[in-house]
């Protein structure tokens, strides 16, 4: 019930956001039109196909919304702000994309771009109010669901986030049965009061007037599990059963249902999805094209000129990575060392803060990550990506894989110039094997949770750090 309800309330939402921004888009052009001779937007104009373009773009970015859907009703400043823009970028995407193949002089560009910055107001305010309205309106007192829960006392905080939300869409929870016989009410979540012990069950059930029982965990003994079945089907109440898989796997997993059967994973894979898969192919052409075509030439140069004088000797630095599902591919850099005899042993060295092989000009590359800029280059050719966990040389691979029981997961997307864990300041030599965990963490936490939105976070954040590098960059 709860789940129909929360999802009930992300599909108003919506299309709440649609009608409104439809609206909009009709009542600005009339106003512009009418008030606004300034703004060159005549009645002859055919608005229709950009508002099916404004339509279009609005549904692509559902996917975002989706994305947030589980704190819709508690979203931060931050993640409206998030979730507007990304649905902007997709409606400007498809505006513009229409404007430029139908070669469109009529359209007056002041509207669009006022209409689109209009909008990203609208959205970043409607986000973090229109759903705490629509729950008030929609899940009144009369609508509650006094909610029974059964298990053990310690197993409640766990939950407090989630009653927070769930008690917005009608939860009202009335009552704690331990199955430990021995807990002591005093343990209990402030907002859940004890109502005694299984044996008791089927007296609060009557009295409290249940209609949904919360079972925290499975019981030791079959017969109680039926038994509590059985009491909730002849109250007519609705049970929910909250899995432990995680504690006994000792690790977070996921559900999911594959082709009618049910089954946990260790990770959710967004990219995975075809179209998330175009949209991060998309992005990382976008970014690239321009940095190959305009900036790389001009920096290969400076670089070559800057090599002749302090390190004589090749421009690029080739050496074999770890790419994408385990594959090897040679990654281009920048040379950034004097030149020396190839040994796997010195290959497989990490540089230091004053490593005496790196000359002045390659400091300087290194500490700016300007030494990364052929890599656009594998971004163009497929092999790597803008965004995603740093790819690392062969010897040290096998080494970090015998330090991090999870550092494979990390080819299950393709390697990228930038990741999650650079961008927050995790750059250069790796010292310790803690470091190597928060750095997988942040890159296994990336795979997870990727979206558009935060691809473009991190690669601005890593633009920033080009000019201010953070104390790890060396």
């Amino acid at each position: 019930m709860l789940t129909n309800r929360h999802r009930g309330l992300v599909r108003l939402h919506g299309a709440a956001v649609v009608l409104i921004v439809a609206l909009f888009f009709w009542f600005y052009a009339e106003f512009i039109m009418r008030f606004v001779p300034v703004v060159r937007l005549s009645r002859e104009v055919n608005l229709l196909p950009y508002f099916l373009c404004v339509l279009l773009g609005l549904l692509a970015g559902g996917g975002r919304l989706r994305a947030v859907e589980a704190h819709l009703t508690r979203l931060s400043g931050l993640a409206a702000v998030g979730l507007a823009t990304t649905q902007i970028f997709y409606v400007a995407l498809a505006v513009f994309s229409m404007m430029f193949a139908t070669q469109d002089r009529s359209i007056s560009r002041l509207f669009l771009g006022t209409f689109l910055g209009g909008s990203w107001l609208g959205l970043t305010w409607l986000h973090q109010v229109l759903p705490r309205s629509l729950t008030r309106l929609l899940y009144r007192q009369s609508t509650g669901i006094p909610t029974l829960f059964i298990g053990r006392a310690e197993l409640l905080p766990q939950l407090a986030d989630w009653l927070a939300q769930r008690m917005q869409l009608g939860l009202q929870p009335v009552g704690f049965i331990s199955l430990d016989p021995l807990a002591p009410p005093a343990s209990l979540h402030a907002a859940v009061p004890f109502a005694g012990q299984l044996t008791e069950f089927p007296r609060v059930l009557s009295e409290k007037n249940i209609s949904q029982v919360i079972l925290l965990e499975l019981p030791a003994s079959t017969v109680v599990a039926r038994q509590i079945i059985a009491d909730c089907q002849l109250r007519g109440c609705r049970l929910l059963v909250q899995h432990q898989v995680d504690q006994l796997l000792g690790h977070p997993v996921e559900s999911v249902d594959e082709g009618g059967h049910h089954f946990f994973t260790l990770h959710y894979e967004p990219l995975e999805e075809p179209v998330n898969r175009v949209l991060k192919r998309t992005f990382d052409l976008m970014v690239a094209l321009p940095v190959v075509c305009l900036i790389l030439p001009p920096v290969m140069l400076v670089v070559w000129l800057g090599q002749r004088w302090q390190a004589p000797g090749p421009l690029f630095h080739t050496r074999l990575r770890t790419g994408g599902r385990h594959g090897e591919f040679a990654m281009l850099k920048f040379r950034s060392m004097h030149v020396a005899p190839i040994e796997a042993k010195a290959e497989a060295q990490q540089a230091s803060a004053d490593d005496p092989r790196i000359y002045p000009l390659g400091r300087f590359l290194r500490r700016h990550s300007l030494d990364e800029l052929p890599q656009f280059w594998h971004v163009l050719m497929g092999s790597m990506s803008v965004v995603g966990p740093r790819p690392v040389m062969p010897l040290l691979d096998e080494e970090f894989a015998r330090q991090v029981q999870a550092y494979r997961s990390k080819h299950w997307v393709k390697p990228g110039i930038t990741g999650l864990a650079q961008s927050g300041g995790f750059r250069g030599e790796i010292k310790t094997t803690a470091e190597l965990q928060e750095r997988i963490r942040l890159d296994l936490y990336y795979i997870a949770n990727w979206s558009f939105w935060l691809d473009v976070q991190i690669t601005l954040k890593t633009a920033a750090q080009l000019i201010f590098p953070p104390s790890s960059a060396y």
